[in-house]
């Protein structure tokens, strides 16, 4: 696993074992194609998406992918979220089982959402 501090997702990924890459590309795919314009970056040494702000953050660990839609995405998805462990802002998603990609759009496209609606007030009210 990571050893030294990733500054791509690339690197990020690659760090990891093969199994593991391939999970974590499928994520990956999956939070672009929900926001294509949100910029990749790392953030706490994690692969992190930005637009109008932090959108959502993932990680690989030795059981799970870690996913976070902080601070709103869990709470919006709870009924959805149930099966899975989740702690404040935080989701474990069993390497052991599918991803739940759809899943994992819709709390993009919520953030998304979240996000864009709040650039906007903020504009509204610099105006």
């Amino acid at each position: 696993m990571m050893t030294s501090k990733p500054n791509t997702i690339d690197e990020y990924i690659a760090a990891f074992p093969t199994d593991v890459q391939t999970v974590l590309q499928q994520v990956r795919a999956t939070i672009r194609k929900a926001a294509p314009d949100a910029q990749e970056t790392i953030k706490y040494a994690m692969p992190t998406y930005v637009l109008d702000g932090n959108l959502v953050y993932f990680a690989a660990f030795q059981y799970h992918i870690g996913f976070y839609a902080t601070p709103t995405g869990n709470e919006a998805f709870t009924e959805d979220l149930s099966g899975y462990k989740t702690g404040k802002g935080s989701i474990q998603f069993p390497l052991s089982q599918p991803m739940p990609l759809d899943l994992i759009t819709r709390i993009v496209r919520f953030r998304v959402a979240e996000n864009q609606k709040r650039a906007r007030l903020k504009t509204k009210t610099k105006a």
